[in-house]
């Protein structure tokens, strides 16, 4: 599958009971083109352009990480408490901000889901795309309505396809990867708490754990939240945004 964002526009609550509308004229010679717009009912919503990285000598206003428009990526392995500190943080700024968990976002294909866990193949790698896709267009669309974003996702420094490249088409270059990585034995103990197809075998935990390892000496801004609840996490993640508004990674 493609992982290229097409933009298209639908207007649902019209689309059955409005009259038929003239196209718009074409644009005279030399004209700038006519931009796109989307409409959601009767609300025009602003295009979704990719987040951008802070421009030189923003206000101390857009450098505040619990108050600034940001689009964060909380990466770590299973068990690292991404999901959970995620929608800790968004519900506890001072400003609107969206969670947006990839794994559920995956999960909203019911029949035929093709669940990593048995093996990744086309068909996994192809839902996982999408699911991508959808997430970085909803982060898109939130941060145009003036709406803040947490994502979380189990992204793979040595692994391409699971990694921040796509991400970064997706989102925009002003999108701030942040790792949580605790230490093994305690993402092992929070993986066995879990039920369903988001418990993994301890091989596979130790595995996932080892890989995310390759973080260190990146650059990104990384928390070991091993020895920290989520409330102490989530003001750790506040300073790691701040740092990387101030000084952004390049990534």
């Amino acid at each position: 599958m493609d992982d290229y964002y097409q933009p298209w526009t639908y207007d649902y609550d019209n689309l059955l009971s409005a009259p038929p509308q003239q196209q718009p004229a074409a644009p005279a010679s030399g004209a700038a083109p006519l931009a796109a717009t989307e409409t959601t009912g009767h609300i025009k919503l602003p295009s979704g352009a990719p987040v951008q990285v802070p421009a030189p000598g923003a206000t101390p206003a857009q450098l505040d990480g619990t108050r600034a428009a940001v689009a964060v990526l909380l990466i770590g392995p299973a068990g690292a408490g991404k999901t959970t500190v995620a929608r800790y943080w968004a519900e506890h700024r001072a400003v609107p901000t969206a969670h947006i968990s990839l794994d559920d976002v995956r999960e909203w294909v019911r029949s035929g889901f093709a669940d990593p866990q048995t093996g990744w193949n086309d068909n996994s790698e192809a839902q996982y795309r999408l699911a991508r896709r959808t997430c970085g267009f909803a982060a898109r669309n939130f941060l145009a309505n003036h709406i803040s974003c947490v994502l979380d996702d189990a992204v793979f420094p040595d692994w391409p396809v699971v990694g921040l490249g796509g991400w970064k088409r997706h989102v925009g270059p002003g999108l701030i990867p942040v790792v949580l990585l605790p230490g093994l034995e305690v993402v092992l103990e929070r993986n066995a708490q879990r039920s369903g197809n988001r418990r993994l075998s301890d091989e596979e935990v130790a595995h996932i754990h080892g890989r995310m390892a390759g973080w260190y000496g990146s650059g990104l801004p990384i928390i070991d939240n091993s020895h920290r609840d989520v409330a102490e996490t989530a003001h750790m993640l506040d300073s790691a945004v701040a740092r990387s508004l101030a000084s952004p990674v390049r990534w």
